[in-house]
């Protein structure tokens, strides 16, 4: 059985407070976008992890994906072992939330796979044990996020008029260090208000918070925003905590991609 988790971009992001558990609160607006891995389970006599397409970092033992299986097995006693494969596509460490979007769609693949019945809100709640990222990809549709950004409510927009520049320049960016360098504020207009707005409006108004103290450590990024508006995009920004950049074009007018060299640069029209 075969699942094919997507990537996400943050439409703003702002860092509201620093919470006493450590963590912060936030206000973002998820949006999904068609950049995908593939994962894959059969049966094995024993629980296995194996990966290709992009190297992934560190000990698998971390993965989210075999994290998945281990939370659910807590609950599931009877739940086998399985061979997971994942082939890797979405950039890593890149604020796509492709490692949240592995996770959270190995539980859905378990859950189909073995009949485990569990309901939208289970899966949500298992998701949120995952990461903070995790259980968008559960409800995978516009969602305006709060909390750590678990908190979640559906939002209607359709940028499907659209196309899409997601530019990777290969730079990892530790979300730990990235809140480090914000500083919390309390905002007075809500990011659903924003993005309600035209969209010609979104470059003076819709903002990601981790972005200045992102290009201030890393200044040679800055030109990619500077580049994708000069190339005639209708919005863009980082995503998440970086260091991916997206460019919204008008549908199917990207132009030619030589305009942003050194960087991995992927259309998504």
């Amino acid at each position: 059985m075969v699942f094919f988790p997507n990537c996400k971009i943050n439409l703003g992001l702002r860092i509201l407070r620093r919470r006493e558990d450590g963590y912060h609160d936030l206000e973002t607006v998820f949006y999904p976008l068609p950049l995908k891995d593939a994962l894959e389970i059969t049966h094995s006599d024993e629980l296995l992890f194996t990966a290709s397409g992009i190297p992934i970092p560190g000990d698998s033992t971390g993965n989210l994906c075999l994290k998945a299986w281990h939370l659910l097995k807590k609950d599931f006693p009877d739940l086998p072992p399985v061979h997971i494969h994942l082939l890797k596509h979405i950039p890593i460490g890149a604020g796509l939330g492709g490692g949240s979007a592995d996770g959270a769609e190995m539980l859905q693949l378990l859950n189909k796979r073995y009949q485990l019945d569990l309901d939208t809100g289970k899966l949500l709640d298992y998701a949120a044990r995952l990461g903070s990222d995790c259980p968008f990809f559960i409800l995978n549709r516009p969602c305006l996020g709060g909390g750590r950004g678990e908190r979640l409510e559906p939002i209607e927009l359709d940028l499907s008029d659209f196309s899409f520049v997601i530019v990777a320049p290969g730079v990892h960016i530790s979300t730990a260090q990235a809140f480090s360098l914000c500083t919390p504020e309390e905002n007075a207009v809500r990011l659903k208000e924003i993005i309600a707005q035209p969209i010609g409006t979104w470059a003076r108004e819709l903002r990601n918070d981790f972005e200045g103290p992102v290009l201030r450590q890393f200044p040679s990024l800055r030109s990619i925003k500077e580049q994708l508006y000069a190339a005639g995009a209708v919005y863009a920004s980082m995503t998440g905590s970086g260091s991916s950049f997206f460019g919204i074009f008008q549908k199917n007018n990207i132009p030619s991609l030589n305009f942003i060299a050194d960087y991995t640069v992927i259309p998504l029209t």
